[in-house]
């Protein structure tokens, strides 16, 4: 193998690209990027970097001098406009780049308003990239009104920047509680009183008929007819996965860019990871979202394609900074039928979840020895005494012991 191209050059892209080399492949390596910014990393965006706490150079993944050293070409800036998989080539403007193995990280793009209710006015804004980022953070002037249309993780951490820098912040969530689609009531009950203890307004259940204004948004009107002042708005309902490219190209879409186990998609010599692919995971096709995810699925995928043949499976974590929580997650808590609950322990609690009467899953708030010692027991596969989890007296570590 001589040639390989990757296109996308965020979490996965990076990770893929900088494991090939770890792992000795001495052929041409090429990582192609739409943003003009070096591969960086997202966490941050809706945190320190839109608080103001940390600059750009510290999101970058590598030191600048680490590609060239590493002998990764970098094309940012780039658009792909084609991939061809007989002839093996990927296309970009007049630039032919032709490839033995091609690795797709193409990541996902967020989910916008329809226009016709006013998701093109000014003001309007997502949170996925460091452009959309630099765009908004003018607005964060203390006084100004904020309104949030959406109650998962990225809208609940923009709450928590507009709140911290005096900003009036509404979140607005069309689901019976936020944080529906990704935690359990217990979860979405901790951040709704912490928002609404640090001033945010949170209303639930509440459907938006659409935005207010000419050219710049004013407001926004609600289902139920009322109104609400905006000075800006951002987005947050969740991402969909850049699949364009690899439909146009023939790939088959499922849930993503449909991989089997070892990230091969439908197309010879063409894998695919991170949040644009899809992978089989008890008998369905999953995605998943997350840094973790992306790193682990692109660094396997590397591997693989030296000839490691290796399965995936998924060790999922995740984590949330808002206000002065830190909220850590380990596993996958799809299905889970019970809720044990640990604490709390003056700002520290945790929640534990299982099926059928097995670990899946830990959401630890403030807990970082209750994210860890519930990580390594899902990893390993054993669910402990959840009577022993629930009593504060016990020591947590003492459950990886037996």
């Amino acid at each position: 193998m001589q040639q390989l191209v990757i296109v996308g050059a965020g979490q996965a892209g990076a990770a893929a690209a900088a494991k090939l080399r770890a792992l000795g492949f001495a052929g041409s390596l090429t990582l192609i990027g739409a943003e003009t910014a070096p591969p960086y990393q997202r966490p941050p965006l809706s945190k320190a970097y839109l608080m103001g706490e940390m600059e750009e150079a510290r999101l970058w993944l590598r030191a600048p001098e680490f590609w060239a050293e590493a002998q990764i070409t970098l094309k940012l800036g780039a658009a792909v406009t084609a991939i061809d998989t007989t002839a093996q080539t990927v296309r970009l403007g007049d630039q032919v780049l032709g490839y033995d193995a091609l690795i797709l990280t193409t990541g996902s793009t967020p989910r916008r308003l329809p226009a016709e209710i006013g998701g093109e006015l000014d003001g309007v804004y997502a949170v996925r990239t460091l452009a959309d980022v630099d765009a908004m953070r003018p607005e964060f002037v203390a006084g100004r009104r904020l309104v949030i249309i959406g109650g998962g993780y990225i809208g609940l951490e923009a709450a928590a920047v507009g709140r911290k820098l005096g900003l009036e912040v509404t979140v607005i969530e069309m689901a019976p509680r936020i944080l529906q689609r990704v935690a359990a009531p217990e979860t979405s009950s901790y951040f709704r009183k912490l928002h609404q203890d640090h001033g945010a307004k949170v209303l639930e259940s509440t459907g938006l008929e659409r935005l207010l204004g000419d050219s710049h948004v004013t407001g926004v009107r609600l289902k139920d007819g009322s109104e609400l002042t905006a000075d800006f708005v951002i987005v947050g309902v969740g991402i969909t996965p850049n699949t364009a490219e690899a439909a146009a190209a023939g790939l088959v879409i499922d849930n993503g860019i449909r991989t089997d186990a070892q990230g091969r998609t439908s197309a010879d010599n063409v894998w695919a990871s991170g949040d644009c692919a899809s992978f089989p995971l008890n008998g369905v096709q999953m995605r998943l979202e997350s840094v973790g995810h992306a790193i682990h699925h692109a660094e396997l995928v590397a591997e693989n394609i030296l000839g490691a043949a290796q399965d995936y499976v998924p060790a999922p974590w995740f984590w949330s900074d808002q206000y002065d929580t830190k909220l850590q997650i380990a596993g996958l808590n799809t299905g889970y039928d019970q809720i044990v609950t640990r604490g709390p322990d003056g700002d520290s609690v945790s929640f534990w979840y299982l099926k059928a009467g097995a670990l899946i899953a830990v959401d630890a708030m403030n807990d970082s020895r209750a994210y860890m010692v519930g990580k390594r027991l899902i990893e390993s596969g054993r669910t402990p005494d959840m009577a022993r989890v629930a009593d504060p007296a016990t020591d947590l570590k003492a459950l990886l012991k037996g």
